[in-house]
């Protein structure tokens, strides 16, 4: 088990485009693994590459559901559908959130910690998690594409 240090906006690995990941190694096998532990660790519900200074397609999720752990290597959105409104926040913009627009339904494909291609089916806040991390591999953080941005700290409880 390995928590690696999650880096923070405005680092400039954060804007750069992720490189593919040409084969599955036991390096990238144990990336994931980092990841998954670093992400538990912050609390997170999703982790790219980049937010721990790697400049690689792989990402980690996972929003407590049915699906538990998805780890996957050059992952691509290859279907979506319809539209959701919600509060995204990132482990790498500490103490600020935003209200972001994304598909409500999406399909990713990728490969497994084995190499294996999959595909996901994801809907409400699976969808929204894929989302935000394949945009961290294109160098797009959330406060981008917020419709408005606050510090959850300083909000009334509803």
């Amino acid at each position: 088990m390995a928590i690696r240090i999650i880096v923070k906006d405005p680092d400039p690995v954060l804007r750069e485009i992720a490189k593919p990941v040409p084969k599955v190694t036991p390096n990238i096998q144990k990336l994931l693994t980092d990841m998954a532990d670093t992400m538990y660790d912050a609390d997170g519900v999703g982790l790219a590459a980049p937010q721990i200074g790697i400049s690689k397609r792989v990402i980690v999720v996972d929003v407590g559901d049915e699906h538990g752990l998805i780890e996957m290597v050059n992952p691509e959105i290859i279907a979506q559908e319809g539209e959701q409104i919600g509060a995204e926040g990132c482990l790498s913009i500490p103490n600020l959130n935003g209200e972001v627009k994304r598909h409500e339904k999406i399909t990713v494909r990728g490969l497994d910690r084995d190499g294996k291609e999959i595909t996901v089916e994801a809907t409400g806040l699976l969808s929204r998690c894929f989302q935000h991390e394949v945009d961290h591999l294109n160098g797009v953080l959330f406060t981008d594409l917020a419709t408005s941005v606050y510090d959850p700290r300083t909000q009334p409880e509803e």
